[in-house]
């Protein structure tokens, strides 16, 4: 007995020797677990599913969510010494993903003089445009980048219904080049320095896929430049000049994501500023996570660095490649089949829009570059014109090399027709549709293409209905990077005038809350990791004062962020974001 028992007991001590050696414990005592974080005695809101479902609490451990369920199991999974967060009624959502913006262009919204007409600002006149833009214009602000700047100028919206020409920025000064943004990004007005700044004279052709207005007789630059004239000068003229202005315009770029709730921000159209937003990865200064879509003439140069990857380093990755196929619909360079019943000054009225790539074969060729690499590719279409030319390309490009999981976007889609929506649905691309619009220009549109037609801007309930994947979007800087106006956008379809934009076209809440969350996670990649709140995703999250949910639908826009948290860590907070 005594020798059974001594072998028993000597063989038991080997299997417990080799288990802890196995496990990397002590065999004195195990590691100590790391602290959790408990949220409870909220809406916690899981987004896991088709319809809304709540948790009483969640458990955050390690920057991931380890805990999703009822609040006395919580407790127990929390451990001892865990830290608790009592959310008082608040709303808890997982962090905002953006379907589609310009995250390094934020810092002209955020620094710039500000040109929005209200409701987000005051510029509702070209007097009080150039009143702003003389209050901004002080040495300090000029030396963050030589110029005079600011965005969100909307010539539907001004009370004159035109662009700020040279003439008037002289207004503001004649010594000092001035460079405002179109609403769009798709245009800018210079001042007369502006235009010797960057060399633009009566000789100067337009270039392909650009326009230089002319005065009355027919040469003199009046100021406005649209497209290929307007945003490569536009990226070159509005670089910060100094280590100091790159700091300053990022952390205040970044600071107002935050503050919108993002947890991961898109780069939608990256060229030069990739390298800032490298080095600001380098440096560690990057909070939420970005990712950046190259402009197809500078794949070259920089796809293939490791930035290309899956996977973020310090918060930071290339997920792709822009392409863009034509211009702003409110701008009316959208490429259509039908005229304008508006065009734009100087233009005639056969006149429908203009594509960015004239020729068929040379945008096959851009979107073969995709599809040989595997490189996911976003597609900015807005006419109807621009999208029959992406679906002529794409389909070569799917028949030789196969649909795979690229997981290619249509980015904006305005003025869709249902059967390319039916097209896309066959060449597998994913609909990231604007709703914003029917707020900010509806009642434009209905002026611009017709009421018919008008009510039909951004059809995302049409999208949903033929089994589209669907995300939806601020593009800001075009407007300010506040996902719950885009949530409300939405859920009403309201105009400024309070017509409503094609009611049958609405999202639920709970859908345009999927469209910045769930949906938009697949559309980065990224479901796997984000976009719900559920054992083992990241811990991004988003803590709102109110639930979407349960308010009235016209009070969504009235939600504001309280706290923004990334990874576990809170990178906002609404009450010492100030301090």
């Amino acid at each position: 007995m005594n020798f059974l028992f001594q072998s028993t007991r000597l063989a038991l001590v080997g299997v417990l020797l080799m288990t802890l050696v196995a496990s990397g414990c002590s065999s004195k005592e195990e590691a100590p677990a790391s602290q959790a974080t408990m949220y409870y005695n909220g809406d916690i809101i899981t987004m896991e599913g088709d319809s809304p479902q709540y948790a009483e609490a969640l458990v955050v451990r390690d920057g991931r969510i380890e805990f999703v369920g009822n609040a006395s199991e919580g407790m127990e999974v929390a451990g001892k010494g865990h830290k608790m967060v009592n959310l008082e009624g608040k709303t808890l959502l997982p962090g905002f993903i953006d379907g589609h913006a310009h995250f390094a262009n934020f810092s002209l919204q955020a620094i710039g003089a500000q040109l929005l007409p209200p409701p987000d600002a005051g510029a509702k006149d070209i007097p009080t445009l150039i009143q702003i833009l003389k209050d901004w214009n002080t040495e300090e602000n000029r030396a963050l980048t030589g110029w005079v700047f600011g965005s969100g100028f909307d010539d539907s919206v001004l009370e004159e219904k035109r662009f700020p020409t040279r003439h008037d920025l002289d207004q503001v000064s004649t010594e000092d080049p001035i460079m405002i943004v179109h609403i769009s990004g798709h245009f800018v007005s210079v001042n007369s320095k502006g235009l010797e700044k960057l060399g633009i004279t009566a000789d100067t052709p337009d270039p392909e896929g650009g326009i230089i207005r002319r005065e009355a007789d027919g040469k003199t630059p009046n100021g406005v430049l649209e497209e290929l004239a307007a945003i490569p000068q536009m990226l070159k003229a509005l670089l910060p000049v100094s280590e100091a202005a790159a700091d300053r315009f990022f952390d205040a770029g970044q600071e107002m994501a935050l503050s919108f709730g993002y947890t991961t921000a898109q780069e939608g159209r990256a060229m030069q500023n990739h390298e800032l937003l490298a080095a600001k990865a380098e440096a560690g200064a990057i909070k939420l996570d970005v990712v950046s879509y190259i402009d197809y003439m500078l794949v070259d140069q920089y796809m293939g660095t490791p930035w290309n990857s899956r996977d973020y380093t310090n918060h930071y990755r290339i997920g792709g490649m822009k392409v863009t196929l034509d211009g702003s619909p409110q701008g009316r360079t959208a490429w259509r089949t039908q005229p304008y019943h508006l065009p734009p000054d100087g233009q005639g009225p056969d006149y429908a829009g203009y594509p960015v790539i004239p020729s068929d074969s040379t945008v096959q060729a851009i979107l073969e570059k995709g599809f040989k690499n595997n490189w996911q590719t976003l597609i900015h279409a807005n006419g109807d014109a621009a999208m029959d030319q992406l679906i002529r390309t794409l389909r070569p490009n799917i028949e030789k090399y196969g649909l795979g999981d690229r997981r290619n976007t249509l980015i904006h889609g305005q003025y869709v027709r249902e059967d390319q929506l039916d097209a896309f649905k066959e060449l597998d691309v994913i609909a990231s549709l604007y709703p914003l619009h029917t707020f900010y220009w509806g009642d434009w549109h209905k002026q611009i293409i017709g009421d018919s037609l008008g009510n039909k801007i951004s059809p995302t309930r049409t999208a949903l209905n033929k089994g589209l994947n669907l995300t939806i979007h601020t593009d800001a800087p075009v407007a300010l990077p506040n996902l719950m106006r885009v949530v409300w956008t939405a859920v009403n379809r309201t105009s400024r005038s309070g017509a409503i934009i094609g009611e049958e076209e609405r999202l639920t809440p709970y859908e345009a809350l999927q469209a910045i969350t769930i949906w938009s996670a697949y559309g980065h990649f990224e479901d796997a990791t984000k976009g719900s709140l559920a054992p083992g995703k990241l811990a991004d999250l988003v803590i709102l004062d109110a639930n979407p949910l349960k308010v009235d639908p016209d009070a969504i826009k009235d939600i504001q962020v309280l706290e923004t948290i990334k990874e576990g860590e809170p990178v906002y907070t609404k009450n010492t974001a100030a301090k």
